[in-house]
């Protein structure tokens, strides 16, 4: 049987490469034979191949010449050495060139087979890890990052120059905008995309049990620790790890976060040895958090540690001329999911979603298109198959009598807007102040200039 693998031989023996001739042919591969580095280099530079068997000792430029050209080429090539004058020096000068194996003359076929055979493997693999990066990139890229707005394009400019870097990332923005997906683009842009990116989120468990799945926990530190287990700091090692809502760790929690950015280092729950690791840290957060610090909620240290970028994600109502684009976006996602042939929506359709004010952002946007798509049984998706609170009250800000001047006008739509923000947090003026983006001061001031009575 035939296999794809093609192996390039480079020897100056005419023996000596039908040896190998024969030896290839007989375990499927193609092999390809010439007789100088010159000549290997110049079809290495033509042609794909899978493994390299290269002779030591050539007339011409040498093997050892020949394998650091080889490498300038392609670094990822696997090259067998081949050498009727074993030696320990030449041994390891070839190792330390980059060579895969190291084989003597006279060899055993078994042995070449087998050393071609981890060669061939390993060039699989690379390839296979290589063409997951350029999927996740894909996947994780900007263009799943739907938006032209002026907004996200500084976002964008942004991820682009501190995706590189080492730097610790913290994301701000309200829920639903959208934190997690800028993690993974800043994470597959970066030289640690093919290392783990590990999510935590931080906001759902408690303190215990955060720093068990943070930092691990020896047999019998705790009730139910009948075994010994890695942290996700441990399991993120040489890659990044994205710590969702960071605001709501308690502070033993905090100080010793503050010490792997630090140090680098933590020990397991209940353990004694210090882990090392090395892991690019992504925070993200809803909340004021330098207002926690000020109220003695979440430590200064760590903040600053923290906050060495930060990268603020706009609420979709900031950047309104991004919902069409992102409405076709996620239209065409879930009829590709539900094997539906492309839909659109018509322009009541579209006004509806314009004028809604979206306390959900772009995470309500794509559950409000999935479930129209799903219910769509035309071409088009109608008003009436978007939520009635989208298309009933589409609208807010008209105001039904036209005679009153501008500033009465836009006096109503701010009372409007509070008593929405205050009807979602229940009546919590310090929850409404954040719904809105501003000072529960400003918001109290605000509240008894217009003479709003909190929503029962």
């Amino acid at each position: 049987m035939t296999r794809p693998e093609r192996i390039l031989v480079i020897d100056d023996e005419d023996v000596v490469r039908e040896v190998f001739q024969r030896l290839l042919k007989s375990e499927g591969y193609q092999a390809e034979l010439c007789t100088s580095g010159e000549e290997g280099l110049r079809l290495i530079r033509e042609r794909e191949f899978d493994a390299v068997v290269l002779d030591v000792m050539m007339n011409g430029i040498g093997g050892l010449a020949t394998l650091q050209e080889l490498r300038k080429m392609d670094s990822d090539m696997p090259v067998i050495m081949v050498t009727a004058y074993a030696s320990m020096e030449n041994a390891i000068e070839c190792m330390k060139q980059g060579a895969f194996d190291y084989i003597t003359k006279p060899f055993k076929n078994d042995e070449v087979v087998m050393a071609i055979e981890k060669a061939v493997e390993q060039r699989t693999l690379l390839r296979e890890n290589k063409n997951l990066k350029s999927q996740l990139k894909g996947i994780y890229g900007f263009e799943n990052i739907v938006g032209h707005s002026e907004q996200m394009r500084k976002v964008f400019d942004l991820v682009s120059q501190v995706a590189p870097s080492r730097s610790t990332i913290l994301i701000t923005g309200e829920s639903g905008t959208g934190k997690e997906l800028i993690a993974k683009a800043i994470h597959y842009h970066s030289p640690r995309a093919g290392k783990p990116f590990v999510v935590v989120n931080s906001g759902s468990l408690p303190p215990d049990l955060l720093e068990s799945n943070l930092f691990g926990h020896m047999k019998g530190s705790f009730t139910g620790a009948i075994a010994s287990k890695k942290g996700l700091f441990e399991v993120a090692d040489g890659g990044s790890i994205f710590l969702d809502e960071i605001g709501n760790i308690n502070l033993d929690t905090q100080a010793k976060l503050l010490r792997v950015i630090q140090e680098k280092e933590f020990m397991r729950v209940g353990g004694v040895d210090t882990v090392h690791v090395d892991v690019r840290i992504i925070a993200a957060t809803n909340s004021e958090l330098y207002a926690l610090v000020k109220e003695g909620r979440f430590r200064e240290d760590l903040y600053y540690r923290l906050n060495v970028i930060s990268i603020q994600i706009p609420a979709l109502r900031e950047r309104m001329d991004d919902i069409p684009l992102l409405a076709d976006f996620f239209i065409q996602k879930y009829c590709r999911e539900n094997e539906k042939q492309s839909l659109h929506l018509t322009p009541q359709a579209l006004n509806a979603l314009m004028d809604y004010h979206w306390p959900g952002n772009v995470r309500e946007l794509e559950n409000v298109i999935e479930r129209a798509v799903v219910l769509c049984r035309s071409e088009t998706i109608t008003v009436d198959l978007l939520p009635e609170n989208i298309w009933n009250k589409s609208r807010p800000y008209m105001i039904a009598d036209t005679n009153l001047p501008f500033k009465d006008k836009v006096d109503q739509y701010r009372r409007l807007l509070i008593l929405d923000a205050l009807q979602k947090a229940a009546g919590v003026q310090k929850e409404a102040a954040r719904l809105l983006r501003i000072k529960p001061t400003t918001l109290n001031e605000m509240i008894k200039r217009y003479n709003i009575k909190a929503p029962a």
